[in-house]
């Protein structure tokens, strides 16, 4: 059996804060003591992370405890962005293990990080393993370090998200046992006799067609459809062409999974920024490689749009259900949330109506990890859901 709870705690004092979502946690799942236990604050509470962790773990009777900083935490019944607060699940039963893992110096050492992390996670036979992993947003290289740790653990479920502040410090941090650091990563391997459910929603769609990339070099597109690219995207984004610098942080560039498709299908892509723009010269800088011949698109993020993709893929999940999830792990983009919905606890309430009441704990992260394709990807603007059942009996 798997027995889990989630709580949230907004008092100002950290050790109490901690205290009492863990232990209303606890009550949640029934428990006295837990397996493991998986714990978000936000930057408001920087100088308690210390404290915090040895409460949660001393609260909840466990070592395995992992996590990490964010600008907004969430729980079942709570969203708090940019304000303080402290968020805890706890899981315990005799169906799952825990093993928490931390990775120090990770600023240029991705592929050193994944061996290393690789390492301390390798897959437990043959039962249900899911590697949840909070590392860094400002030193990850999240492509490299994802691809990395596929390679290493073929066949293993991997989630999470990198850690975020409020913009007040410039720094994140990545919390494991009773260690609190930067420039680092954290994770913890779930094992045991369980099923996953995953599903990642995105907050944009396709603005018209793909375009064909025909000239590029390194990472600055030159031509799409033998166009400057410039002029391509600028005739793309209509109206918001008025204020530019304003436009790339809504409009982005879609890259299919396939490198065999034809159009932006929806699942059927990731999105990466833009970073820079020469109207000069017509040339369009973003966050990826692409090559000639390659097919890109120009994606918006929308609330309404967001919304639609969310209904979506919570009614995929729903239909693979075989058994009421357990708990549940969101890791949602800070360019979710209430700054896209205008409303708070959007995305919450629609995982409540479409599954039900789950113990859930997530935060606000920089980037997501989650499926891309047939294997995990690092992935921005989506919301990463996994769902941890019991196998039926």
């Amino acid at each position: 059996m798997i027995r889990a709870g989630s709580a949230c705690s907004t008092a100002a004092d950290a050790s109490r804060a901690a205290e009492g979502a863990t232990r209303a946690a606890l009550a949640e799942a029934g428990l006295s003591r837990a397996n493991c236990a998986i714990c978000f604050a936000t930057t408001a509470q920087g100088a308690g992370f210390p404290a915090i962790m040895r409460t949660v773990a001393e609260t909840a009777g466990t070592r395995e405890v992992a996590g990490c900083s964010a600008s907004g935490v969430i729980t079942t019944d709570d969203d708090v962005e940019k304000a303080v607060a402290v968020a805890v699940l706890v899981v315990g039963g005799d169906a799952i293990a825990a093993r928490r893992m931390f990775v120090p110096g990770l600023r240029g050492r991705a592929r050193e990080a994944a061996h290393e992390l690789a390492a301390a996670a390798r897959p437990i036979g043959n039962r249900g393993n899911l590697l949840c992993v909070f590392a860094d947003s400002y030193n990850a290289q999240g492509d490299l370090l994802l691809r990395a740790l596929q390679a290493e653990l073929p066949g293993i479920t991997i989630v999470g998200g990198g850690a975020t502040e409020d913009g007040s410090i410039g720094e994140t941090f990545q919390f494991c046992g009773d260690t609190v650091s930067s420039n680092s990563l954290s994770a913890i391997l779930l094992s045991g006799d369980f099923d996953l459910n995953i599903g990642a929603t995105l907050a944009c769609s396709p603005l018209g067609p793909g375009h064909r990339v025909t000239a590029v070099e390194d990472n600055v597109l030159i031509k799409l459809d033998g166009r400057p690219a410039f002029e391509v995207f600028k005739e793309a984004i209509g109206p918001l062409a008025d204020d530019l610098q304003r436009a790339v942080s809504f409009v982005f560039l879609g890259v299919p999974i396939d490198p065999e498709a034809r159009s932006l299908q929806r699942g059927g892509y990731f999105i990466r920024n833009i970073v820079g723009f020469n109207q000069e010269n017509g040339l369009l800088a973003v966050a990826h490689q692409p090559r000639v011949g390659d097919l890109v698109g120009l994606v918006l993020r929308n609330g309404e749009r967001a919304r639609d993709d969310l209904k979506a893929t919570l009614g995929e999940m729903k239909g693979r259900i075989h058994r009421n999830p357990a708990f549940a792990l969101y890791f949602d983009c800070v360019s979710r949330g209430e700054a896209l919905y205008g409303i708070r606890g959007h995305d919450t309430a629609y995982i409540q109506q479409h599954l039900g009441r789950i113990p859930l704990i997530g935060f606000r992260t920089g980037f997501e990890i989650g499926p891309l394709g047939a294997g995990t990807g690092l992935l921005q603007y989506s919301g990463v859901l996994a769902l941890v059942s019991e196998k039926p009996s």
